[in-house]
């Protein structure tokens, strides 16, 4: 058995292959469709690659490896996959002059080599990315939530339209999302891990936002790692708990688990992006052009995040592996022990 597998006992798939493929068309029409409406987003098309050296590729964590390739007509010089396109949109809302209260979307393709393979994790990413223009008053945890409830009414109406055609696929979220900050969640569950905790709370209520990923909590660590240039993860609130971002979270009963559909947050803005540059010991990248443009003021301040479509479709779906919605590459272990437990990979 693979370590890093998790295989649901009696798991049979409720859609065969051709239902599948059906239904991940309803899922990604339905949910983009009524997350441009209801946040206000126009589409835009995306790259699948920027220059190296320009500071606009998504960093993750900071150890994850691009994949890099020379290109010919321009000396050689090399450009990178993106990772995500948190960076390259909000250069997007100032090129583009998209005024304070709409935004932008995009279909997002990256590739991510370093990725460890298991039912949630591929090296092929799919996210619909999103950015919104908001004024400096917005800038706190009011405007952050009421988007996520924006963005979780999107995701109950989806779940509805899929219910319609598929009755199989009994609704699950719950009426409301649950808010808690990383700090409060520390201070419930002091004994367990970070993911633990997040299996915990999403267990109790269903759909649960985790504000303030990236800074240091009171146990010295952050509760997961993010880049020091997007998220603004080190601007505190009125209560003093710092982070105007967070992950969109929800019980998967597939997978027993908490289950990430997206990574959000409002941008730093100059200040805010001084301090945790310092903080990761990254002030070198002051000289990218991102970075450059941001410290002069030159980008509107924003919101915005990914929302992972195979992510999605897989709990929609109640699938147990992503390789049931998308195709990528596994091991030939992997594929044989999934064949043998009824999860077909695509």
């Amino acid at each position: 058995m693979i370590d890093n597998l998790f295989i649901p006992r009696g798991y049979h798939p409720l859609l065969d292959l051709k239902e599948t493929e059906h239904a991940i068309t309803v899922v990604k029409d339905s949910f983009q469709s009524g997350l441009s409406s209801e946040l206000r987003l126009r589409r835009v098309t995306a790259p699948l690659f920027v220059l190296k050296g320009t500071g606009i590729n998504d960093d993750l964590n900071g150890i994850e490896r691009p994949v890099t390739f020379p290109v010919k007509d321009l000396g050689d010089r090399e450009a990178e996959i993106v990772h995500s396109l948190a960076k390259w949109k909000r250069m997007v809302l100032a090129d583009y002059d998209i005024e304070p209260g709409y935004g932008i979307y995009t279909d997002m393709n990256a590739i991510r080599p370093d990725e460890v393979l298991d039912n949630t994790h591929s090296i092929y990413v799919d996210q619909w990315d999103w950015e919104r223009h908001i004024t400096a008053e917005e800038r706190n945890t009011k405007t952050l939530k009421k988007v996520v409830r924006r963005i979780y009414e999107v995701l109950k109406r989806t779940e509805f339209i899929l219910y319609e055609k598929y009755p199989q696929l009994t609704p699950l979220l719950p009426p409301k999302i649950h808010f808690i900050h990383s700090e409060e969640l520390l201070q419930m569950y002091p004994d367990l891990s970070s993911k633990e905790r997040e299996d915990a709370i999403c267990k109790k209520y269903g759909a649960v936002f985790l504000i303030g990923i990236g800074g240091k909590l009171s146990n010295g660590e952050p509760h997961d790692g993010r880049a020091p240039d997007y998220d603004d993860w080190i601007t505190a609130d009125k209560d003093g708990l710092k982070g105007l971002n967070g992950d969109i979270l929800l019980w998967n009963p597939v997978l027993e688990r908490a289950f990430e559909i997206s990574s959000m947050g409002i941008r730093v803005d100059a200040e805010a992006l001084e301090k945790q540059l310092k903080e990761k010991d990254c002030e070198n990248r002051k000289e990218f052009l991102f970075h450059q443009r941001l410290l002069k003021n030159e980008l509107p301040l924003s919101i915005g995040g990914g929302i992972g479509q195979s992510r999605l479709c897989m709990y929609f779906l109640r699938k147990a592996h992503i390789g049931e919605i998308q195709s990528s590459l596994w091991s030939d272990e992997m594929r044989r022990v999934c064949s043998e437990n009824n999860i077909p990979l695509v």
